[in-house]
């Protein structure tokens, strides 16, 4: 059965969430700045339609995961935002300027899936060509140092990165996405394939600089990773299914995990019944 075009649930907008947490969220988040605005994004591969009609906002200050299996246009979306793919359909706007614009490159931290780093070159000097890529200042060693601090990789600084395991080669990755103070984070599963003691440190990390002030866009098929974001984004085949908190989208969906959430957004979208689950 074709699926249906279903208009995108806002929770925590959208008349079906009530109370009061909802509504003060939703307030306040009206009230922030828009950085990073989607609209009506397209983009075809082949026949896959890695994009179809994708529209959403992220606020300045946010922690926005974007949320749902391999193949549900996450990484492409990602690659929209910070220039990398040319949609066919749609604008993106980042702090205001459409992209790809060389004026807000510097104001971006993208990390890919892959470690984006030079094999042969050690993490400092990985970092220090960073940062000067992204404009160096006076300034430029000392951050370096901070953020080789920041990711617990200072010991193996003056390492080849080639020499590095894959959860290390996932730190120096973050730090040179974080080495020239860029505003947005852009993150591609961060945490796919490290080790589940590195994986909560560097949500620590993320916390941490996001409660400085730093806006996050992290996608993740990890519901539990979904779960510490601020607001979340499901998506499936291209299309945004859902968004709100966590919590506002398990209780629009009448449902005990965002697991469960999704699967019921899904099958919405699908057609199928809204049949409440058993519990």
């Amino acid at each position: 059965m074709p699926e249906s075009r279903q208009p995108v649930s806002r929770a925590g907008v959208a008349p079906a969430v009530s109370g009061t947490a909802a509504s003060s969220g939703a307030a306040g988040a009206a009230a922030a700045e828009i950085v990073v605005s989607v609209r009506e994004l397209a983009k075809t591969f082949g026949r896959t339609k890695a994009l179809d009609g994708l529209s959403l906002d992220v606020r300045r200050g946010e922690k926005y995961g974007l949320v749902g299996p391999n193949g549900s246009g996450k990484t492409t979306l990602l690659r929209a935002i910070v220039g990398l793919v040319e949609p066919e359909a749609g604008e993106v706007r980042v702090l205001g300027e459409e992209v790809p614009s060389p004026r807000i490159a510097a104001r971006i931290g993208y990390m890919t899936q892959s470690a984006a780093l030079y094999e042969d070159l050690t993490v400092r000097e990985n970092l220090r060509f960073f940062a000067r890529l992204f404009g160096a200042d006076a300034r430029t060693a000392e951050r370096v140092e901070e953020v080789l601090a920041l990711v617990d990789l200072k010991p193996r600084g003056d390492s080849p990165v080639r020499t590095l395991s894959g959860g290390m080669k996932q730190r120096a990755s973050l730090a040179a996405a974080l080495v020239h103070y860029p505003e947005i984070m852009i993150l591609d599963e961060p945490t796919v394939g490290v080790d589940p003691e590195l994986r909560l440190g560097l949500w620590e990390h993320f916390n941490r600089l996001n409660r400085e002030g730093r806006t996050f866009i992290i996608s993740t098929h990890v519901m539990d990773e979904a779960e510490r974001c601020g607001r979340v984004g499901l998506l499936r085949l291209g299309r945004l299914l859902a968004e709100g908190t966590p919590e506002e989208l398990k209780r629009e969906a009448k449902a005990s995990s965002l697991e469960e959430a999704y699967l019921w957004f899904a099958r919405r979208a699908s057609g199928e019944p809204e049949a409440r689950k058993g519990r």
